[in-house]
């Protein structure tokens, strides 16, 4: 099995290099983005996880829409991708579900971060996927976390996938930087250790990062992005495809879990 996510937010990443950009931009980059998803998403016969914010969700009601449409999940993304205060939790659930018309289910915190699990129970969600097991200078060391799903307060956590072993990261970055083959044979062995795969990327990695002026992103972030991102990620569907790995919703992934446990 295997879960990919996107995560759907206005996209303020250059403020984190210094860079100023309006809020339509950040709205209209990662709208072009979402869409090429999915495309993408259509073309290939799958469904996947849209964890946005209520901030673009207010904003971008009609790519709400047809992302539900299309048949795919709306999870949470917290209400604002740059502020978050715990009341934020039961309220951007609140805001997603009367946008979208859909139970909300699921959370992911932004770049991350630390978050409560009894807020998270206390909320209503049924799943968090806001942990990588991994170690990533700068944001993180989860090394001595559970590498696959568990429980926490009730609630099911669901780590980001990372290799066995060394616990390498199978996210977006690593998708920019690592060929293909790498990237492959790590998420075959993932796969085969833990029995599926949870993958997440940002609908802002699949246009033009490639502009220092206007982004300031280093190489390592702006390096495939565009059409480049695109195909290498329909290159990897196209493989997991042939292998029978199957795709579904993490709602779906988490559903069948818990009630496997009652």
């Amino acid at each position: 099995m295997i879960l990919l996510g996107f995560d759907v937010e206005e996209f303020d990443m250059p403020m984190e290099y210094g860079k100023t950009i309006s809020f339509e931009d950040q709205l209209a980059i990662s709208t072009t983005g979402t869409l090429l998803i999915l495309d993408l998403l259509k073309t290939t016969g799958i469904k996947a996880t849209f964890f946005c914010t209520a901030n673009y969700a207010v904003n971008k009601p009609d790519i709400i829409a047809k992302m539900v449409a299309d048949g795919h999940e709306i999870a949470s993304h917290g209400y604002y991708h740059s502020d978050f205060k715990v009341e934020h939790l039961a309220q951007s659930k609140q805001k997603l579900e009367e946008i979208s018309g859909t139970p909300v289910t699921g959370f992911r915190m932004a770049r991350m971060m630390p978050v409560d699990e009894a807020e998270i129970a206390k909320a209503g969600y049924a799943y968090n996927t806001s942990m990588n097991p991994t170690f990533i200078p700068g944001r993180y060391n989860n090394l001595k976390k559970p590498r696959a799903w568990y429980f926490d307060h009730g609630v099911l956590q669901i780590p980001a996938s990372v290799s066995p072993l060394v616990r390498f990261p199978l996210f977006w970055l690593t998708f920019h930087n690592v060929s293909l083959n790498i990237i492959k044979l790590m998420s075959a062995a993932a796969h085969r250790k833990d029995g599926y795969l949870n993958l997440y990327f940002h609908p802002w990695e699949f246009t033009d990062l490639k502009q220092p002026e206007r982004f300031g992103f280093p190489n390592y972030v702006s390096k495939n992005s565009g059409d480049d991102y695109v195909r290498k990620i329909k290159s990897f569907i196209v493989w997991a495809q042939s292998k029978g790995y199957e795709f579904a919703r993490t709602a779906d992934f988490a559903e069948a879990i818990i009630k496997a446990k009652k």
